[in-house]
C-alpha cells in the first residue's frame, strides 16, 4: 500500500486542475473559514489556534452563524472510521456466517436506501471512492446509515458559507498532514472544481492544509 503523503496529494491537486482556470483566490473571509475547518478538525485540535482562528472568522466579517457551520462539517471527520471499516466489517462477518451480503434488502432498508441515495449522481461520484461503504453500512445499521445522512446534512442544510467553501475546507481538512484521507479529499477536491473553484482557491486551500497545526494532544 502506497503512503499517503500531504505532497502526494498536493501532486494529485495540480495534476487535477491543471487546466482549469486561475481564478479569484480566496477572500480573507474564506481563508478564515477554511483554516478555522482545519484547526477545529478532530485530527488537529488545537485550543490556542482554534481561538485564533475564531477570532480571525469574526474579524473578518463572519457571523456567529457561519462560523458554527464550519465547525459543524469539520466536526464530521468521525464518519471516516465508518467509511473505512464498514465493508471491512461486513467482509468479515459473511466470511463467518454472521451476514449475507447478497440477501436482498430488508423492505425498510430499502425505503431508506431509496429516500437517501436513490439515483442521486451525487452519491455515484461519492461511491466510485468509497466502493461498497454505503451498502455495507446499510446492511450493517439501518440506525448509523440515517444517522450519517442526517448529521452529515447539518451545515448543508444551514447555508450560511457557501458551498464551495464548504468543500475547499473539507478539503483541506482530509489533506492535513495528521489526516490525509485520500478518497474524502479526491470526492470534495471534484465537487470544487464541478462548482466552478479555480485553481488559485484550491492550492490556496492545500496551503492551509500543509500549515495545520501539529496534533499535540488536547487538555
Amino acid at each position: 500500500m502506497t503512503d499517503v503523503t500531504i505532497a502526494a496529494l498536493r501532486d494529485e491537486a495540480e495534476r487535477y486542475t491543471r487546466d482549469l482556470a486561475d481564478g479569484e483566490p480566496l477572500d480573507a473571509l474564506s481563508a478564515a473559514l477554511v483554516t478555522l475547518a482545519v484547526s477545529s478538525s478532530v485530527t488537529a485540535l488545537d485550543r490556542a489556534e482554534v481561538g485564533a482562528a475564531i477570532e480571525r472568522c469574526l474579524d473578518a466579517g463572519a457571523s456567529v452563524a457561519q462560523v458554527q457551520e464550519i465547525i459543524a462539517l469539520t466536526s464530521g471527520l468521525g464518519v471516516h472510521s465508518l467509511m473505512v471499516t464498514a465493508t471491512a466489517v461486513l467482509d468479515a462477518a459473511a466470511e463467518r456466517g454472521l451476514l449475507d451480503p447478497q440477501a436482498p434488502l430488508e423492505p425498510e432498508s430499502q425505503d431508506l436506501w431509496n429516500q437517501y441515495v436513490g439515483d442521486d449522481p451525487f452519491w455515484e461520484g461519492f461511491s466510485s471512492e468509497l466502493p461498497g461503504f454505503l451498502e455495507s453500512l446499510l446492511r450493517l445499521s439501518p440506525d448509523m446509515f440515517t444517522g450519517f445522512f442526517e448529521y452529515c446534512a447539518i451545515p448543508w442544510r444551514s447555508g450560511t458559507v457557501r458551498a464551495r467553501i464548504k468543500e475547499l475546507s473539507a478539503l483541506a481538512c482530509d489533506a492535513a498532514p495528521s489526516h490525509r484521507f485520500r478518497p474524502g479529499f479526491r470526492v470534495h477536491l471534484k465537487n470544487a472544481v464541478g462548482l466552478g473553484v479555480g485553481r488559485l482557491a484550491i492550492m490556496q486551500a492545500m496551503d492551509i492544509a500543509a500549515a495545520a497545526p501539529e496534533h499535540r494532544g488536547t487538555d
